[in-house]
């Protein structure tokens, strides 16, 4: 035999080595003369598998005439695949075969894209596609904001310089330029950065597609158009955020910027007509009366910092997401310890032989049944799963774990199957089952369920059997074990000819958490390395624009008698005060991208709801609050350099 690669690297086996396999009923031994890889099962699932579990599941090939005699087929064939003619119809083809077929049991035919292998693929690709489109553009627009905000303070602080080159005869455009120059420079700076940081998780990503996906071959390829085109669209983004900054420092006439600016219209603050202005030492006052009488830039500096709290939250909610779906799946609605298949039905007594292998607690049956389902002109290829009423172990819950009674005649269905069918509760569905006498049945939707995987259809044991008019059959059994005998249980289950397929939920749960983390860990991770970089730069730039705005200011109140600690605390007090206005915003904001991610990212493979945990919301405020400590250190040294007489001089 010819065996599949991850299956032989799992259990180490080399060329030439020995297996025992059970043909047709018959135990046989196998030998291995080769290696290999297929298209058709990159991603390879054995009957009730969440994820490939490689270690007791693979494929192998053998010569077509000994597989043929072993199983009395000699010149019959049970599985085929075409290549379409160019211009031909890929559902008139689909349809025309299963006709053909449908008399020696055909199972109805599919395209390449409802493929196992291709269907995981493309929605693996689909969700790339939104973290490497939708997060960056996320990410551009805040910076824009950001520039925009931090380039209106800079000029605001340059006032008299623009006045003077404009007195000596430099044009609009002149001054212009200079700051569209400076916006370039920083975006130049930016794409560098950030191209050789794509190239880096580019080949961390093709590392992991390999390993995970045992493609044979791939390479990271950079074209030249895809940084070109980074560059294009941040500097654009860039400059349209700032050109309204830009636009007023140009139209500044010199007299008028040549003065400083009027100061706000003095008004009694809300602190001191609720008399509580006796409460607070005279720093304190002035930074009420400061943030008071400018709250749009207070406002503007709250928004920006929050952009840093919310791309903490966004970078780090997607793996509490993924965990508690995992935990959900895992310990709430799967809660088998192993789940048993068979290659055909076989009568309930089937249950008694599992309930007494060693190690088995509890046993618990299902039904399953491939079938076509249709409503109107739309149809898909399914598994109906049949489980019962009181199921302990394969329970039918919702996202929020709410539980779903299972009718006495209806079929549940997943909400993502209902909108493809653009089908609803109480509609009349048309199923058409694809094994033993293939009967046609009309069946009620009883609801549409918000499920996490796949999809799914659900219908009480009994009823099933009834749709499909056959005894107290069963297509497998779900187990509870003690967890001492598992090594037994295996060898058992593996011994019986009946047995298709046998599933572990800790194997498949160690694989799913480590599928995660190998794909997820290494986005996850840059994207909040990438935004505490961004929250720290925010910080600290706006602690740094704050002390330029405010020297003179401040200087005067040194020269009037305050300490350096005194004039700190007023700078400082002011930063920390916005620091803290912002957190809470930053987690509405937070809340708000994650659900507009999860909108593009759901897909029929997975579903996600928004459940972000504490620590992700005290991580992200720790780490805003951090940097707004490091940016005051940094700042307060700064103060304590100030040269009073210099400052004092800046406007002479």
């Amino acid at each position: 035999v010819v065996v599949i690669e991850m299956f032989a690297k799992a259990n180490q086996y080399e060329l030439n080595d020995s297996v025992t396999g059970i043909i047709n009923g018959r135990r046989q031994e196998l030998r291995m003369v080769g290696i290999a890889l297929s298209p058709e099962y990159v991603y390879s699932l054995s009957p009730g598998e969440m994820v490939p579990d490689d270690r007791r599941n693979g494929v192998m090939w053998m010569n077509e005439s000994e597989l043929a005699a072993a199983y009395n087929m000699e010149g019959a064939f049970n599985d085929v695949s075409l290549t379409l003619a160019p211009g031909a119809s890929e559902g008139e083809v689909i349809a025309r075969l299963d006709d053909i077929l449908k008399p020696y049991g055909g199972l109805g035919a599919y395209a390449r894209k409802d493929q196992v292998s291709n269907w995981f693929l493309q929605n693996e690709f689909n969700q790339l596609e939104t973290f490497g489109v939708f997060i960056p553009l996320i990410f551009i627009g805040i910076a824009a904001f950001l520039l925009n905000v931090v380039l209106s303070r800079v000029i605001a602080t340059q006032r008299d310089q623009v006045a003077a080159l404009k007195a000596f005869g430099y044009s609009n455009l002149q001054v212009a330029l200079h700051y569209m120059q400076l916006v370039t420079l920083i975006v130049l700076l930016g794409a560098a950065v950030g191209t050789a940081g794509g190239c880096w998780l580019g080949y961390a990503m093709i590392g992991l597609y390999t390993e995970y996906y045992h493609f044979p071959s791939l390479t990271f390829q950079l074209p030249v158009l895809v940084p070109i085109a980074a560059f294009l669209i941040t500097g654009a983004a860039s400059l349209g955020g700032t050109i309204n900054a830009v636009r007023r420092a140009a139209a500044l006439p010199p007299a008028e910027a040549m003065r400083p600016e009027a100061p706000p219209t003095y008004r009694a603050t809300l602190v001191e007509r609720l008399g509580l202005q006796r409460w607070l030492m005279q720093p304190s006052r002035m930074i009420v009366r400061n943030l008071e009488r400018r709250p749009l830039k207070a406002g503007l500096s709250v928004l920006g910092m929050s952009m840093a709290v919310a791309m903490l939250v966004m970078g780090t909610a997607f793996m509490d997401i993924m965990f508690y779906v995992i935990d959900a799946q895992a310990n709430v609605i799967h809660r088998e310890d192993v789940q048993v298949s068979f290659y055909e039905p076989r009568n309930r007594d089937a249950l008694h032989e599992l309930e007494h292998l060693p190690g088995v607690t509890y046993a618990e049956p299902f039904r399953t049944v491939p079938a076509r389902v249709r409503f109107g002109h739309k149809s898909r290829r399914i598994a109906i799963n049949g489980v019962p009423a009181d199921t302990r172990l394969d329970r039918v819950l919702n996202t929020e774990l709410e539980p779903f009674d299972l009718p006495r005649d209806g079929i549940l269905l997943s909400r993502v199957l209902g909108d493809a069918l653009d089908i609803s509760s109480g509609d009349e569905l048309t199923v058409e089952v694809l094994e033993g006498p293939r009967p046609v049945r009309s069946i009620k939707v009883a609801a549409l369920i918000d499920d996490f995987m796949g999809v799914s259809a659900y219908m009480e044991i009994k009823a099933l059997n009834r749709l499909m008019r056959e005894g107290d059959v069963i297509s497998g059994a779900n187990l509870l074990t003690d967890g001492h005998h598992d090594e037994e249980l295996f060898d058992a289950l593996r011994a019986r000819p009946a047995v298709a397929g046998v599933a572990s939920k800790e194997a498949a749960v160690n694989n799913l958490k480590k599928m995660i983390e190998d794909n997820l860990m290494v986005s996850v991770l840059f994207n909040v390395l990438f935004a505490a970089i961004i929250a720290f730069g925010i910080i600290y730039n706006n602690a740094r624009v704050s002390l330029s705005e405010r020297g003179r200011e401040l200087a005067s109140l040194r020269v009037l008698g305050l300490t350096r600690g005194e004039i700190s605390y007023i700078l400082l007090g002011e930063l920390a005060i916005l620091t803290l206005l912002s957190i809470p915003v930053g987690f509405v904001l937070g809340n708000w991208i994650v659900d507009l991610v999860l909108m593009t990212l759901n897909s029929e493979v997975m579903r996600f709801p928004r459940v972000i945990s504490g620590m992700t919301y005290a991580l992200a405020a720790t780490s805003v609050i951090v940097a707004a400590t490091i940016s005051g250190l940094l700042v307060r040294e700064r103060l304590d350099k100030l040269d009073l007489v210099e400052v004092l001089k800046t406007r002479e």
